[in-house]
């Protein structure tokens, strides 16, 4: 049996800040650096690819992108610029977010969690320092992927494994672990657009190969603090009970409906940055703010909203009024749904800075309802023999979302910005009611 358990040194209790496990700290700060890292890169993509590697003089030198186009034309047709970066961001994004679950099965199964979050690191650090040259631009691509695999499909495990399945901290260590990604989400497009702006994209890639470099420098001398895994790879693995069969198969129906909620949610990754470029006005007094800023403040709003949120749901729960998990999530893709609706009011005109600033905090409170809580429900309600592997499935419904946003994005400059976001605020509405309509169903499995 593949169990985690409390190795030497290792803190569960109380010891650390906020009254959480030391071991959230360190793997928080891991996770910081890994989406300074990610993010940074993810600001950067699709502008650097329609603005620059597409264009002749630099697209004819990329190994193998000729291929890849063909294969991508030959099920949607023949595509432009914007609109072929679109779609190739989906599926980078999509992939990023479908291997943690092979990289959750090598952590439970082959190698142990520990070394799979080292071993991911230095493969994202490698794939950011890939993308200096055009010609390994796509193999700096399936670096990443590779390395996010390992490591996403591992982390968010030990994050469960801190505690025990009554604990109640469970769900706001997750909510102050996502701050540390937030945070990090925040930084990044600052530091990767300034660089950028002047120095170029290749300054930017490489900013984030540094940030991942820390991450997994700050892995390895916080070891002692996180559960260790007893037995990892090698280890007897019992079948699951009957019960935890019934908890993985209503996981998977959760997951299935979270698809709804990430089909938006990467559009604005992804065919947004197009949009704010074209029509939000950015310019404040003689400065022209980069658009990958905004990826920036994106990260920042759930930050700056998260201390209000959680006071709120603790007055409520001290009133016995407080919502359940899957009546959050459900407002999570409502609100989310109405921020899609907001961009797609803004109608072909130009709008002021402060309308996307709105969409932000509308979409990011939409996002702390819903995220964080699924994830809490998933670290809780996944057997622990195939914790990782369970946990990391949640991300295919992330890889679902990105294929299918990445396709949407691919009919922007024909549907026209407010039919295009209009149709995404239909998308994630449809989540809210798949949510509260299979919510007793869902309950009796997952508690």
């Amino acid at each position: 049996m593949a169990s985690v358990a409390a190795g030497a040194g290792t803190d569960t209790g109380r010891g650390g800040l906020e009254g959480q496990p030391r071991g959230l700290w360190v793997l928080a700060g891991t996770e910081f650096w890994e989406r300074v890292s990610f993010h940074g890169m993810q600001a950067l993509l699709v502008l650097y690819m329609v603005e620059q590697l597409l264009l002749p003089g630099h697209a004819e030198h990329v190994a193998g992108l000729a291929a890849v186009r063909g294969a991508v034309e030959a099920a949607t047709g023949p595509l432009s610029a914007q609109a072929f970066a679109s779609q190739l961001f989906g599926l980078y994004v999509g992939f990023v977010y479908f291997t943690p679950a092979i990289g959750g099965w090598i952590g439970d199964r082959v190698i142990g969690r520990r070394a799979a979050v080292v071993v991911g690191g230095l493969l994202m650090a490698a794939g950011h320092l890939s993308l200096a040259f055009d010609k390994t631009f796509l193999a700096a691509l399936g670096l990443l992927v590779a390395g996010a695999g390992l490591l996403r499909g591992n982390l968010l495990a030990e994050v469960g494994a801190l505690y025990t399945p009554q604990d109640r901290r469970r769900a706001e260590g997750v909510q102050l672990y996502y701050t540390g990604i937030n945070v990090g989400a925040f930084v990044a497009p600052i530091a990767t657009g300034a660089l950028g702006q002047a120095y170029g994209w290749h300054a930017g890639f490489a900013f984030a190969a540094g940030g991942m470099l820390i991450g997994v420098a700050i892995y390895l001398a916080g070891r002692g603090a996180v559960p260790a895994q007893q037995h990892g790879a090698r280890g007897e693995q019992r079948p699951l009970t009957p019960a935890e069969r019934r908890s993985v198969g209503r996981l998977a129906v959760l997951g299935l409906i979270a698809v709804s909620y990430w089909t938006a949610q990467t559009q604005v990754w992804n065919t947004y940055n197009i949009w704010a470029r074209d029509h939000l006005d950015r310019v404040i007094g003689a400065f022209t703010m980069p658009v990958p800023w905004l990826q920036g403040f994106d990260a920042l709003a759930p930050v700056l909203m998260l201390p209000f949120v959680l006071r709120w749901w603790r007055v409520r729960a001290q009133t016995g009024r407080e919502s359940g998990e899957l009546t959050k999530a459900a407002i999570g893709c409502l609100l989310f749904a109405l921020g899609m609706a907001w961009l797609g009011a803004a109608g072909a005109g130009r709008v002021p800075l402060l309308w996307g600033i709105a969409f932000h905090m509308v979409s990011n409170l939409g996002w702390i309802y819903f995220n964080p809580v699924v994830l809490a429900v998933f670290t809780r309600a996944a057997p622990a023999p195939r914790a990782a592997t369970v946990i990391a499935c949640y991300q295919l419904s992330v890889f679902v979302g990105s294929i299918v946003s990445g396709r949407l994005g691919g009919f922007y400059e024909r549907w026209g910005p407010a039919d295009f976001w209009f149709v995404h605020a239909g998308i994630a509405a449809a989540g809210s009611v798949a949510v509260l309509a299979l919510r007793g169903w869902l309950r009796r499995a997952l508690g």
